[in-house]
């Protein structure tokens, strides 16, 4: 083992925000308010589009694996945040910080890529309607999710490699509160231009691309909206869109603002809220966003809640 790493081995400190003791007490109940938020939101659209038959499209298959994703997105930051913000230490482990390091680069990738896919699916539907169900049949929609959390995971295994082979010289103190990977860099005791241009090459690739892709195919169905004769249809195709739209551009908006700053242009308390606001906020409005404007999702939640019964879940899981 390196010895420049060996007093950083057993823990992390995770600074935080310890230096607004007050912040802190007010951020822990924000925290613990958007978390419940989060959970109870996200479960709802999980539980509700497995057991509504009418939501059994590729676009709720879709948005059950974002509702997941979410799930564990926060799951993999929040309690360990909560404890930190609690009590007066603020230490992580060795294994926890590895872990949280690798998840969340695992589960943020996974988001990129799950929400061009979720765009590919819009635009068959709305380009190519005739096609539909052929094109996204079940098999190709698992195929296309596997090969989503499949990238990801070898985006994360890379790059968080990469940062954990740097030799840190005995330094433990991350600036952050959570094990996040540029802060993972920043305590290196040497030169980490090779792993900056790493992550920057396949940012282009995790974050850029899909972007991209997504773009040139709301382009498209843009296009192709303003082709439909039908106003019922045209606005549906618009409620549709414009609620995946927004929570591309709330999770890729801070993404893009965060990551392609200057390096001094923002300060270091700048980028921990906007890593919380896309973090632990955002997917809590995912689930708001997914349902204001749409009519099948409000009646599938509206089921649910009446269907309060063990014996209904248990009886409609069943059917499934």
């Amino acid at each position: 083992m390196d010895q420049n790493n060996y007093t950083s081995l057993h823990s992390f400190v995770l600074l935080g925000f310890s230096d607004h003791p007050k912040l802190e007490m007010v951020l822990s109940g924000v925290v613990t308010i958007f978390y419940f938020i989060t959970w109870v939101g996200n479960t709802a659209i999980i539980l509700a589009s497995l057991l509504d038959p009418h939501l059994q499209t590729p676009m709720y298959f879709f948005l059950r694996n974002l509702s997941f994703l979410d799930l564990c997105f926060t799951t993999s930051i929040v309690p360990q945040m909560l404890v930190n913000l609690w009590g007066p230490h603020k230490t992580i482990s060795y294994v926890g910080c590895v872990t949280q390091l690798y998840v969340y680069m695992w589960l943020g990738s996974s988001e990129c890529l799950l929400l061009a896919v979720m765009s590919y699916d819009r635009f068959i539907a709305i380009c190519k309607p005739l096609h539909y169900l052929v094109i996204m049949n079940p098999h190709f929609c698992l195929k296309m999710v596997i090969t989503v959390w499949s990238i990801s995971l070898a985006n994360s295994v890379v790059l968080c490699t990469l940062t954990l082979n740097l030799p840190r010289c005995g330094n433990n103190l991350l600036d952050h509160f959570l094990c996040e990977l540029p802060a993972m860099v920043k305590i290196a005791c040497i030169d980490t231009t090779t792993v900056e241009m790493s992550v920057f090459a396949l940012g282009i690739v995790i974050v850029l691309t899909p972007l991209s892709l997504i773009l040139i195919s709301y382009g498209y169905i843009a296009k192709a909206v303003l082709t439909i004769k039908s106003k019922a249809s045209q606005q549906k195709a618009i409620n549709t869109c414009g609620s995946h739209l927004t929570v591309v551009s709330i999770f890729y908006g801070t993404i893009i603002y965060m990551y392609l700053q200057p390096g001094n242009s923002a300060s270091q308390d700048q980028g921990k809220f906007l890593t919380l606001f896309y973090t632990i906020i955002t997917p809590s409005l995912n689930p708001l966003v997914y349902t204001l404007r749409n009519k099948d999702m409000k009646n599938a939640l509206r089921k649910l809640v009446r269907c309060n019964s063990i014996h209904c879940f248990c009886k409609n899981l069943w059917k499934y």
